[in-house]
């Protein structure tokens, strides 16, 4: 969705009102519904346009963002850009989070387990016969 004019795909200036959005959104929507153009694969890939305009331009939270960084994605110098996230620096060889949060924390890799907290200990299982009445109304044994 990055990239695209959604206002000029509506034909409408940018800081239209709600009312607007939606009467530009009716009047291109019929003019390129796929029923009324039937085989014509320009008009159905201009209706596609008009409705992904619409959906961002009638959401306010969506709309807020596109109009503060020209896509829904969010800010395009941190993250959604694809190459890395982080406006193109690629952090792949510097490991994963888990890697800062050992660092931190002190974890070897040994399955989440604090170093100086009680290690657990053998499960113990056992096998106990009991009838229906007191599985249901308990007993102790």
């Amino acid at each position: 969705m990055a990239n695209k004019d959604y206002y000029a795909s509506l034909g409408i200036q940018k800081g239209a009102s709600e009312d607007e959005i939606k009467k530009a959104f009716r009047k291109q929507a019929i003019k390129y519904h796929p029923d009324k153009n039937q085989g014509n694969d320009e008009a159905e890939a201009k209706f596609k346009e008009v409705n992904e305009a619409y959906q961002v331009l009638s959401d306010p939270q969506k709309k807020s963002r596109y109009d503060q960084y020209g896509t829904v994605d969010g800010d395009p110098g941190f993250g959604g850009g694809g190459a890395g996230g982080f406006g193109g620096f690629d952090f792949s060889d510097m490991g994963g989070f888990g890697d800062i949060f050992d660092s931190f924390f002190g974890g070897g890799g040994g399955g989440g387990r604090r170093p100086n907290g009680p290690t657990r200990g053998a499960d113990v299982e056992y096998s106990v016969t009991l009838t229906f009445e007191e599985a249901v109304f308990g007993i102790k044994k």
